[in-house]
């Protein structure tokens, strides 16, 4: 396995291709990253017609993700939000329509491209109570008890540490926040090759984590009112049905 160094430079570059491709690509191609995971399967049919309707094309080519966690939870009016590895901005320019102009959403990145396009998909629409950082999600740079709601796409997969991930994610949520994301679990073991294979682990593969951890890490972060909801399965060659995209949702507690 890549040391976690070299892991963050390979997905920043992979992620950095895909936005700079994302006005050539046909909407929804790739996944994560990488095409072994199946693009059509994993990236298709995740967002109406009505959320894609009013956003850039570009925002909408770079979405790599797994699910829709804007559609995990109720946002409201004046509401602080967190995407953790925003890509193109999709999922922070739909929860920017439904915090309203009294509300603000960051989206956090780590890839300059990603920050370029994001930002430029922000400037198309006009959002002003939007934000774009640029930082790991292992170390968020907002001060503790900052955001209502953390969402992300098939992201937190793509760390080495997901502890730190969720520590973090834990401490900038205000009290009674709540946590709502997509990701990619596994259901039983996954062997050993794909472990290994770094490009799976940009394609949300090598890194998943069992349903079964991945609540038990929330839960050693504090997090209460877990729930893991698997709603996709995916056929990936070596480990069929092994994967599955999940909504992943817990609270701070009060």
């Amino acid at each position: 396995m890549e040391t976690q160094s070299s892991l963050k430079t390979i997905i920043q570059e992979k992620y950095g291709a895909a936005a700079r491709g994302a006005a050539k690509r046909s909407v929804g191609s790739g996944c994560c990253g990488g095409s072994e995971c199946g693009a059509d399967p994993i990236t298709s049919n995740l967002y109406s017609g009505e959320e894609r309707g009013g956003l850039p094309v570009e925002a909408v080519n770079a979405s790599l993700g797994c699910g829709n966690p804007t559609a995990l939870i109720e946002l409201h009016e004046g509401e602080t939000v967190l995407d953790l590895g925003s890509g193109g901005g999709i999922d922070v320019l739909l929860s920017a329509r439904r915090v309203g102009p009294s509300g603000r959403v960051y989206g956090l990145d780590m890839t300059d491209d990603m920050l370029a396009l994001a930002r430029e998909n922000q400037r198309k629409v006009g959002a002003t109570n939007v934000e774009f950082l640029k930082g790991e999600i292992e170390q968020i740079p907002l001060p503790d008890n900052s955001v209502d709601v953390i969402i992300s796409n098939c992201v937190i997969n793509l760390s080495a540490d997901k502890d730190r991930v969720l520590g973090e994610a834990f401490r900038v949520l205000k009290p009674g926040g709540r946590f709502a994301v997509s990701d990619v679990v596994v259901r039983g073991e996954v062997p050993d090759a794909i472990r290994r294979d770094v490009e799976a682990w940009v394609g949300c593969i090598a890194g998943a984590l069992q349903d079964t951890e991945y609540r038990d890490k929330l839960a050693r972060a504090g997090f209460a009112d877990i729930d893991v909801e698997v709603w996709r399965v995916y056929d990936v060659a070596g480990a069929p049905e092994q994967f599955a995209s999940a909504f992943v949702r817990a609270t701070k507690p009060h």
